[in-house]
């Protein structure tokens, strides 16, 4: 009888070290799998079962939770909308995040380890922090003056403090309430069903995500180009740029809507933007010195997080001479977004140097305690400074006296560039208005802000800079917002 009792006894430890070692199998080995399981609401339940972190614009939070009472139960909300929605983005339970909501996720949603000052214990016993807050670069009135100034216009603006890259503004419109994809009801499918459907692309991030054919603002970068290759020693020397400039290779000839660009010397050229004098001068100066300079300004770089992903602008690497040099006029394949055009223009008034632009200050516990801080990152030099000096001579020039002056602001020096980019089949469209600009308060010691703003309906006249009537006062509001004039 006893043998069979140890009989028993050994199986009933089998039996148990089994069950042992497929219980450590289901939550050891096999936890991923089914916590990633969509049958498995245990971890959506305990996301939406605290607040979500803040979002922060200066001191003031622009984000915060509602509690809906349900089993998901906080629901996102949003203090000023459409104002922040290109840089916040939406946090929905149906339709998960995007922009800062998505990239900062770990730290609003409280799942950080940095968040907790005990990491092992919270690993351990599966417990979420509270979430964190998320300080962000932005100048609230930056902001307001760009959504404000492009109003019912399709658009977008982007603003940099160029010694740094922080980024003080990012405007998109028209815009969306997030709010509006919060829970998870059929309201929420209706939002989004009616946002995607909507042919102005409201969820469309214009500033970051969109590009444009930057057109007479590429300008700038053909210009540092010349002047970094010695191709142009003298700003007032006459060229020898024909009126209309017939493209290499072939019949097609280039004409200019302004007067008197036959042979119009490089300062003259800029300020009025001649398409044939740039053209010729981005075949003399060469591929091979256009691509350099683009690319160091930033174009053809995938790689760009702020934090989240930027839509790469781009510069043809294999263009023959006749489309170089409707590439240096900011036409045929080159394409830009205004955060590229606005890094343009920061690295002209930085001496040169373009510092990566960057959304995110720092991030906190929910007690206030920072978690990590972020400053400025490695500067690259784009240019020779003393090529730097005299673009800053020429946009300057555009802004006194040429096709700029409605971006002046007194109390301040102003550079500028205007431009008017064609598009549609035989450019047919409106033409895209941009301008781009940086600005020095005269008891600054550096430049405070760039600003780069496109308008995709510009209502000018075909036949004006409309990148000056239809841009310029909008980054002259951004500028004065930002210097406080």
């Amino acid at each position: 009888m006893t043998k069979y009792i140890r009989y028993a006894a050994a199986f009933c430890v089998l039996l148990l070290a089994a069950l042992l070692v497929n219980a450590a199998r289901v939550q050891v080995v096999q936890a991923g799998s089914y916590d990633h399981n969509p049958a498995n609401r245990r971890p959506t339940i305990a996301r939406y079962h605290q607040p979500r972190g803040n979002i922060l614009v200066g001191d003031e939070p622009v984000t915060g939770s509602r509690d809906s009472g349900e089993q998901l139960r906080y629901e996102r909300a949003y203090s000023y909308g459409p104002l922040y929605a290109p840089v916040i983005g939406f946090s929905s339970q149906k339709y998960g995040t995007t922009l800062l909501e998505h990239s900062e996720d770990a730290v609003l949603a409280g799942t950080d380890p940095m968040l907790s000052p005990l990491p092992l214990w919270n690993g351990a016993t599966r417990s979420r922090n509270p979430g964190g807050n998320v300080v962000t670069t932005l100048n609230r009135d930056a902001q307001e003056a760009a959504f404000e100034g492009l109003g019912t216009r399709k658009g977008a603006v982007a603003a940099i403090e160029p010694v740094t890259g922080r980024i003080l503004a990012l405007v998109s419109t028209p815009s969306y309430d997030p709010s509006e994809l919060s829970g998870n009801g059929e309201a929420v499918t209706s939002a989004w069903a009616r946002l995607n459907d909507d042919p102005e692309k409201p969820m469309l991030n214009r500033a970051v995500w969109q590009t444009y054919p930057p057109g007479s603002t590429f300008k700038v970068v053909t210009a540092a180009a010349a002047l970094d290759a010695r191709v142009v020693r003298n700003l007032d020397r006459r060229t020898h740029s024909p009126d209309p400039y017939t493209l290499p290779g072939t019949r097609t000839r280039l004409t200019n809507e302004s007067d008197g660009c036959a042979d119009a010397s490089v300062r003259m050229a800029f300020e009025w933007s001649c398409n044939t004098v740039f053209a010729k001068l981005g075949v003399d100066t060469g591929a091979e010195h256009m691509l350099a300079t683009a690319q160091a300004f930033g174009f053809n770089d995938r790689r760009l997080r702020i934090p989240f992903p930027a839509a790469p602008s781009t510069f043809d690497s294999g263009a023959d001479r006749a489309q170089l040099a409707l590439s240096s006029i900011g036409q045929y394949n080159t394409r830009a977004t205004p955060l590229q055009m606005a890094m343009v223009a920061a690295a002209v008034a930085n001496g040169g140097q373009l510092r990566p632009p960057y959304l995110v200050q720092r991030t906190t516990r929910a007690s206030g305690e920072i978690v990590a801080e972020y400053g400025p990152r490695a500067a690259r030099q784009v240019m020779r400074p003393s090529t730097a000096v005299r673009m800053r001579e020429l946009m300057t020039d555009v802004v006194r006296e040429g096709t700029g002056r409605n971006a002046a602001i007194r109390g301040a020096t102003v550079g500028g560039k205007t431009g008017t980019a064609q598009h549609g089949v035989g450019n047919a469209g409106v033409p895209y208005a941009w301008f781009v600009s940086w600005a020095q308060a005269n008891d600054d010691l550096e430049p405070k802000v760039a600003v780069a703003v496109v308008v995709e309906d510009a209502s000018a006249d075909r036949g004006d800079i409309s990148g000056g009537g239809d841009a310029a006062p909008i980054a002259k509001a951004v500028m004065e917002a930002v210097l406080g004039l």
